[in-house]
C-alpha cells in the first residue's frame, strides 16, 4: 500500500507542465501556417502570433482582423509536420450565444453575468463558450460546451 500511496503523492506533487511561449511576427510565420489560416479566412489580416510548445506538441495562435473589423483567432496544431486548425475563436455578445447555452449556464447555480464571451469552434463540430466575469479577465469563470443540440457546463478547463 505504501508504494501506491507514494506514487499517488508524487503525481499530486509533480510540477505543472510548462508551456514555452514565443511571440512571432506575422511576417515570420511559416508559409504553411499562413496558407492554412488564409484558407479558413481569406480576407484576414494577420496582426500577431505566438508559438506555444508543451508536452512535445507545437501550437500556433494566430490573431487577426477580418475586413468587417471583427477579430478572429486560430489555434493550429502541428502533427507529423502538417499544420491544422484545432480551434477558431471570436468574441460574441452573450445574447448571441444559443439559448440552450445560456440556459445551461443559468441552471449551473453559479451567478455569472459575463462581460466577455469567447466562442471557440472546435474542428469536431463542438463549440466551447468561455464566460468571463467582471474583474476576472485572465481565465473564464465558466465554460459551456455545445454540440448536437446539447449544452453542458464543463467541470474541467477545455484543453485548447
Amino acid at each position: 500500500m505504501i508504494p501506491h500511496l507514494i506514487s499517488a503523492l508524487a503525481f499530486v506533487l509533480a510540477p505543472a507542465v510548462e508551456t514555452k511561449i514565443t511571440p512571432v511576427a506575422a511576417k515570420d510565420l511559416p508559409a504553411a501556417v499562413v496558407a492554412v489560416v488564409k484558407g479558413a479566412a481569406p480576407g484576414m489580416t494577420i496582426k500577431e502570433a505566438e508559438l506555444k510548445e508543451r508536452e512535445n506538441r507545437r501550437y500556433f495562435d494566430v490573431e487577426g482582423v477580418m475586413p468587417d473589423g471583427s477579430e478572429i483567432e486560430f489555434d493550429l496544431l502541428e502533427k507529423d509536420g502538417v499544420w491544422a486548425i484545432v480551434e477558431t475563436q471570436r468574441d460574441i455578445a452573450w445574447s448571441d450565444a444559443p439559448k440552450l447555452v445560456q440556459d445551461a449556464a443559468a441552471a449551473s447555480g453559479k451567478a455569472i453575468t459575463p462581460v466577455r464571451v469567447i466562442e471557440s469552434k472546435q474542428n469536431d463540430g463542438m463549440v466551447i463558450y468561455e464566460l468571463f466575469a467582471a474583474g476576472k479577465p485572465k481565465d473564464p469563470s465558466m465554460e459551456v460546451s455545445f454540440k448536437d443540440g446539447q449544452a453542458k457546463v464543463l467541470t474541467e478547463v477545455w484543453p485548447h
